[in-house]
Protein backbone atom coordinates (compact mmCIF):
# COMPACT_ATOMS: atom_id res chain seq x y z
CA UNK A 1 0.00 0.00 0.00
CA UNK A 2 1.27 3.43 -0.97
CA UNK A 3 1.18 5.98 1.89
CA UNK A 4 3.24 9.08 0.98
CA UNK A 5 4.98 10.52 4.02
CA UNK A 6 4.38 14.17 3.09
CA UNK A 7 0.57 13.84 3.26
CA UNK A 8 -1.85 13.84 6.20
CA UNK A 9 -4.64 11.26 6.58
CA UNK A 10 -8.02 10.69 8.22
CA UNK A 11 -9.43 7.59 9.90
CA UNK A 12 -12.06 7.63 7.12
CA UNK A 13 -9.32 7.04 4.50
CA UNK A 14 -8.93 10.49 2.97
CA UNK A 15 -5.53 12.06 2.27
CA UNK A 16 -4.78 15.77 2.59
CA UNK A 17 -2.07 17.99 1.11
CA UNK A 18 -1.39 21.69 1.64
CA UNK A 19 -0.30 23.41 -1.58
CA UNK A 20 2.19 26.29 -1.60
CA UNK A 21 -0.62 28.89 -1.87
CA UNK A 22 -2.41 27.49 1.21
CA UNK A 23 -5.04 25.59 -0.79
CA UNK A 24 -5.85 22.20 0.71
CA UNK A 25 -6.29 19.27 -1.69
CA UNK A 26 -7.85 15.94 -0.72
CA UNK A 27 -8.97 12.62 -2.11
CA UNK A 28 -9.26 8.99 -1.02
CA UNK A 29 -6.23 6.92 -0.13
CA UNK A 30 -4.64 4.05 -1.99
CA UNK A 31 -5.96 1.74 0.75
CA UNK A 32 -9.52 3.03 0.18
CA UNK A 33 -9.46 2.73 -3.61
CA UNK A 34 -8.04 -0.79 -3.31
CA UNK A 35 -10.78 -1.82 -0.88
CA UNK A 36 -13.46 -0.30 -3.13
CA UNK A 37 -12.31 -1.98 -6.32
CA UNK A 38 -12.98 -0.45 -9.73
CA UNK A 39 -14.37 3.07 -9.25
CA UNK A 40 -17.20 3.79 -11.70
CA UNK A 41 -18.73 7.06 -10.41
CA UNK A 42 -18.00 10.00 -8.12
CA UNK A 43 -20.28 12.66 -6.66
CA UNK A 44 -18.41 15.74 -5.43
CA UNK A 45 -19.52 18.97 -3.71
CA UNK A 46 -20.30 22.17 -5.63
CA UNK A 47 -17.69 24.90 -6.04
CA UNK A 48 -18.36 27.62 -3.48
CA UNK A 49 -19.95 25.28 -0.93
CA UNK A 50 -18.75 25.61 2.67
CA UNK A 51 -18.05 22.13 4.00
CA UNK A 52 -17.26 21.13 7.57
CA UNK A 53 -14.69 18.67 8.89
CA UNK A 54 -16.20 15.23 9.41
CA UNK A 55 -19.28 15.85 7.28
CA UNK A 56 -20.15 13.89 4.16
CA UNK A 57 -19.29 15.86 1.01
CA UNK A 58 -19.74 13.26 -1.73
CA UNK A 59 -19.69 9.62 -2.75
CA UNK A 60 -17.50 7.15 -4.55
CA UNK A 61 -19.25 4.27 -6.30
CA UNK A 62 -17.41 1.14 -7.32
CA UNK A 63 -18.37 -2.20 -8.78
CA UNK A 64 -18.53 -3.45 -5.16
CA UNK A 65 -20.22 -0.68 -3.18
CA UNK A 66 -20.95 3.00 -2.59
CA UNK A 67 -18.87 4.85 0.03
CA UNK A 68 -19.20 8.33 1.47
CA UNK A 69 -16.41 10.87 1.10
CA UNK A 70 -15.83 12.74 4.36
CA UNK A 71 -14.50 16.28 4.55
CA UNK A 72 -11.12 16.13 6.32
CA UNK A 73 -11.03 19.84 7.27
CA UNK A 74 -13.46 22.77 7.20
CA UNK A 75 -13.22 25.07 4.19
CA UNK A 76 -14.81 26.45 1.03
CA UNK A 77 -14.75 24.35 -2.15
CA UNK A 78 -12.42 26.15 -4.53
CA UNK A 79 -12.29 23.46 -7.23
CA UNK A 80 -13.40 19.89 -7.90
CA UNK A 81 -11.66 17.44 -10.20
CA UNK A 82 -13.85 17.53 -13.30
CA UNK A 83 -11.79 14.79 -14.94
CA UNK A 84 -13.40 12.31 -12.54
CA UNK A 85 -16.82 12.87 -14.15
CA UNK A 86 -15.86 11.00 -17.32
CA UNK A 87 -12.89 9.04 -15.96
CA UNK A 88 -13.54 8.07 -12.32
CA UNK A 89 -11.12 5.15 -12.70
CA UNK A 90 -8.26 7.68 -12.38
CA UNK A 91 -8.79 7.26 -8.63
CA UNK A 92 -7.70 3.61 -8.93
CA UNK A 93 -4.59 4.33 -10.98
CA UNK A 94 -3.39 7.56 -9.34
CA UNK A 95 -5.22 8.31 -6.05
CA UNK A 96 -2.60 10.82 -4.82
CA UNK A 97 -2.05 12.61 -8.13
CA UNK A 98 -4.55 12.92 -10.98
CA UNK A 99 -7.19 11.24 -8.78
CA UNK A 100 -7.47 14.19 -6.35
CA UNK A 101 -11.08 15.13 -5.62
CA UNK A 102 -11.50 18.55 -4.01
CA UNK A 103 -9.47 21.72 -3.42
CA UNK A 104 -10.45 23.89 -0.45
CA UNK A 105 -9.71 27.51 0.43
CA UNK A 106 -10.28 29.36 3.72
CA UNK A 107 -8.94 26.43 5.71
CA UNK A 108 -7.63 26.65 9.27
CA UNK A 109 -4.28 24.96 8.70
CA UNK A 110 -4.12 23.83 12.35
CA UNK A 111 -6.95 21.41 11.44
CA UNK A 112 -4.65 19.83 8.85
CA UNK A 113 -1.83 19.51 11.37
CA UNK A 114 -4.12 17.60 13.73
CA UNK A 115 -4.71 14.83 11.15
CA UNK A 116 -2.83 11.52 11.11
CA UNK A 117 0.69 11.25 9.76
CA UNK A 118 1.62 8.40 7.39
CA UNK A 119 2.83 6.07 10.15
CA UNK A 120 -0.31 6.52 12.25
CA UNK A 121 -2.50 5.94 9.20
CA UNK A 122 -0.61 2.75 8.31
CA UNK A 123 -1.26 1.45 11.85
CA UNK A 124 -5.00 1.95 11.34
CA UNK A 125 -5.00 0.12 8.02
CA UNK A 126 -3.15 -2.87 9.48
CA UNK A 127 -6.16 -3.68 11.64
CA UNK A 128 -8.72 -3.01 8.88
Amino acid sequence: MNTPGELKYTKEHEWVKIESDGTVVFGITDFAQSALGDVVFTSLPKVGAKISAGSTCGEVESTKSVSDIYTPVTGVVKEVNGALTNNPEIINSDPYGQGWMVKLSEVNLSEVESLLDANSYQEITKSA
